[in-house]
């Protein structure tokens, strides 16, 4: 066994996240696909789910950041695991009685979710009481190997499993991971690092984190740079199926086979970003995955018909790599010079800037394709993405190698 698995409690860690991040694109693709056939909801319908399943960032995520800095993380964890089996559970059970309606499911993504923000959070605070400083790279490497598993095998996993037992089975399925991940973070025998006690008070915890990131020049050019990379990304992700089907006339089975290829590149990023950074150091090995994925992006523009997809496949493929390198990098840095007591908050401040901002990002696309068109707001996209790389290199890690050895490395203004 190699790396950082030979760890006995991050393997359980690992373990508990592998089949749960599966349960979440199995999810992701089936209950839109139940509301559509089961209930015939409209697309208005439909949309309003996915608004849902994300809306809780928006308003808990900086207050959770401050929660999860008062508990042990180990518990909150178990908890939101169970919680969303629970939930999740409940959508078959109501099919099996014929009581299953679009108000229970739109309950249900909007207490998930909530669960989901709980769990996100909690789960970068933990990360740094089971590795060293040092291991951060290659765990943060090996928990992204699993979201890029999940992002390739979870849908066509989840159209299978819907053909074989439909959807109300699939959510059954999908309930039984989280029941997995919570039995394994159970066997984690490392004991909890129980937070000091101290004075509470809500508003001044979430000023604390608030601050942290933005008087830290590294914290803070890794939270604006995925902020404005968040925007244009979700731009693209409002027009680029419009774009396939109207402008390129591609037919949906073939845009779901070009979209796993590119997810490839996510795969192979998962397995060699760890061997980047220990080649070349983590801060060069962030520089190279800002490059690819700003420049990647940018391809995506230059599609056509017939062997014109190569570009698409190209920028999907490049994307999808460089995205997951600067998540292993950033995630690690931002674990590496947040003060422990601290790490909830800064973590849900990252995750609430990238989050909040998507929604925003997906009318602003298409605001610009109704005044111009798909491939013009593609551009936009692009440009958008390969400028906010800028961020990164005016930003202290031009100067640094290596992840900071001691807390505090990397200096306040």
């Amino acid at each position: 066994m190699r790396g950082i698995l030979r760890s006995p409690d991050f393997r359980r860690l690992w373990l508990a996240d592998v089949l749960s991040q599966v349960g979440n694109r199995i999810d992701f693709l089936v209950i839109p696909l139940l509301a559509t056939t089961t209930l015939a909801a409209s697309v208005a319908e439909v949309s309003l789910l996915r608004t849902l399943s994300t809306l809780p960032y928006l308003l808990l995520g900086l207050q959770v950041g401050a929660w999860c800095d008062r508990m042990r993380n180990r518990p909150v964890l178990i908890t939101a695991d169970l919680a969303r089996a629970a939930l999740i559970g409940s959508v078959p059970l109501a099919a099996v009685f014929g009581s299953l309606t679009l108000g229970h499911l739109y309950v249900v993504v909007l207490l998930a979710g909530g669960f989901t923000v709980f769990f996100n959070v909690a789960h970068q605070t933990y990360l740094p009481n089971l590795v060293e400083r040092g291991e951060l790279p290659d765990a943060n490497a090996r928990l992204q190997t699993n979201l890029s598993v999940a992002a390739i095998a979870g849908p066509g996993l989840g159209g299978m499993i819907v053909q074989f037992v439909g959807g109300a089975g699939a959510m059954a399925v999908d309930a039984l991971t989280y029941l997995w991940s919570a039995a394994w973070l159970r066997r984690i025998r490392m004991p909890d690092a129980r937070p000091e006690p101290a004075e509470r008070n809500l508003r001044r915890e979430i000023g604390e984190g608030l601050r942290t990131v933005v008087h830290n020049p590294l914290l803070r050019a890794i939270a604006l740079h995925g902020a404005v990379s968040s925007l244009f990304q979700s731009m693209f992700m409002a027009v680029s199926t419009v774009f396939m089907v109207r402008d390129l006339h591609v037919a949906p089975f073939m845009i779901g086979l070009l979209g796993t290829i590119s997810l490839i590149g996510a795969l192979l990023a998962s397995g060699i970003a760890r061997r980047l950074g220990a080649r070349f150091g983590a801060a060069r090995a962030l520089y190279f995955g800002a490059a690819v994925y700003s420049v990647s992006f940018l391809l995506n523009a230059f599609a056509t018909q017939g062997w014109g997809l190569a570009w698409w496949v190209a920028g999907g493929f490049g994307s999808s790599f460089g995205i997951i390198v600067l998540g292993v990098f950033e995630t690690s840095f931002r674990q590496a010079v947040t003060p422990h007591e601290l790490l909830g908050r800064v973590s849900s401040v990252s995750q609430t800037v990238v989050f909040g901002i998507a929604p925003l990002g997906s009318l602003l696309g298409g605001f610009i394709a109704e005044l111009t068109s798909t491939r013009v707001t593609l551009y936009v996209c692009g440009i958008g993405i390969l400028a906010a790389s800028a961020i990164l290199i005016a930003s202290p890690l031009r100067k640094m190698r290596d992840l900071p050895l001691a807390e505090g490395a990397v200096k306040n203004d």
